[in-house]
C-alpha cells in the first residue's frame, strides 16, 4: 500500500492510471471536508490535471464552499484571491430552454452550486458545438449551440465542476420556471 501511495505521488496525474484517478477522486480530500457531491458529468482525469497545477487556489475554493453558509451569502462578488479566484452569488428565475445557449470559457474553470431551488445544466464536449457569439477574451466567454442537449438536474447539495473542454448550458428550467440561489465559484487556470 505504502508503495503503490508513494509511487501515485511522484507521477502527474497525466500519468496516472483511471484506477489511480478513481481513487484520488473518490477519497475526496481536495475537497477540504465540503459536504456536497460532484456531479458524475465531472471530468476526473482534467480535475486532477488541474488540481496539482495549482493546488492552493483549489483548495481555498473549496475551503471557502465549506466554511460559508450558503443561504446567508447575499448577491454579488465575493473575491477570495483578486481575479484568479472569485465567487458569484446569483439568484434569477429559470429560463425557457429556447432562451439559453450554451456558453464555454478558458481562463477560467467553474465550480458551480445550487443554493436552493432546480434547475437543469447541458454539459457536452466543447467539440460538439457550434460558436454562434465568438469568444469574448475580456468576459472569458463564448456562446454556443448544439442539437445534443445532455442535461443534469442540479439541486442543492450537488455541484458541477466545468473546464474549458466542457460547453454547459445553465439556468434551464426543470419542470416550470422556478426562483434559484447559485454559487459560482471562478478558478483561473490559465492566464
Amino acid at each position: 500500500m505504502a508503495i503503490a501511495c508513494s509511487s501515485q505521488k511522484s507521477k502527474t496525474p497525466d500519468q496516472w492510471s483511471e484506477k489511480e484517478i478513481s481513487e484520488w477522486f473518490s477519497k475526496g480530500e481536495w475537497k477540504q471536508g465540503w459536504d456536497s457531491r460532484p456531479d458524475e458529468s465531472v471530468n476526473q482525469k482534467e480535475f486532477a490535471r488541474l488540481y496539482f497545477q495549482n493546488s492552493e487556489r483549489w483548495d481555498n475554493a473549496f475551503q471557502f464552499l465549506n466554511e460559508q453558509k450558503p443561504g446567508d451569502l447575499e448577491k454579488g462578488r465575493y473575491e477570495l484571491e483578486g481575479a484568479d479566484l472569485f465567487v458569484n452569488v446569483d439568484e434569477y428565475v429559470t429560463r425557457n430552454e429556447e432562451d439559453v445557449l450554451f456558453e464555454a470559457h478558458k481562463k477560467y474553470a467553474d465550480i458551480q452550486v445550487l443554493v436552493s431551488g432546480e434547475e437543469k445544466i447541458g454539459v457536452l464536449p466543447l467539440k460538439s458545438t457550434t460558436v454562434t457569439i465568438p469568444y469574448d477574451e475580456e468576459k472569458d466567454i463564448m456562446f454556443l449551440t448544439a442539437e445534443e442537449k445532455n442535461y443534469r438536474i442540479a439541486e442543492p447539495g450537488k455541484f458541477f465542476l466545468f473546464f474549458p473542454e466542457n460547453a454547459h448550458r445553465p439556468t434551464v428550467k426543470s419542470d416550470e420556471n422556478s426562483p434559484v440561489k447559485k454559487i459560482v465559484v471562478k478558478v483561473r487556470i490559465n492566464e
